[in-house]
């Protein structure tokens, strides 16, 4: 029997980093049910650290492109995330009439140190978000 996937958009402010792991990991590891889509307010490109500890768990990243909220005018989706401050206070209304959720993230793109410091921010950035997106989209109606 076939089965809709349900959608979720996920929005953060440049769509390089946080949006695209919990896009990646929702696809992986909750694909079954679910179908997840990133964004931001701006477009830059996808942090190579993010490419990364993503390919450490063994997703695939080679369909991850930085996209702005535009790129899904008219469409819809069952759930909308934002997943910074940014996002939150921009999401635009044509989202509307859907489950709308705000749950933010440190940006482990802002850490200043070192490359080891930086990826295990990344590392626990990616395993905090894989965690709530499990509890989140498994609870989601």
């Amino acid at each position: 029997m076939f089965q809709n996937k349900k959608r979720v958009l996920f929005l953060c402010t440049h769509n390089s980093c946080r949006s695209q792991m919990a896009e990646a990991l929702t696809n992986h590891f909750l694909g079954e049910v679910w179908q997840a889509f990133s964004a931001g307010t701006e477009a830059t490109q996808v942090n190579r650290i993010t490419i990364l500890v993503l390919q450490e768990l063994g997703i695939d990243t080679s369909v991850l492109y930085s996209k702005t909220m535009e790129e899904y005018a008219g469409q819809t989706f069952d759930h909308v995330v934002t997943l910074c401050g940014d996002a939150n206070e921009k999401c635009p209304l044509f989202f509307g009439g859907v489950q709308r959720a705000h749950h933010g993230f440190e940006d482990p793109s802002r850490l200043k140190g070192g490359e080891e410091e930086v990826l295990l921010e990344f590392k626990r950035v990616r395993d905090e978000m894989r965690s709530w997106l499990t509890e989140y989209l498994g609870s989601a109606k």
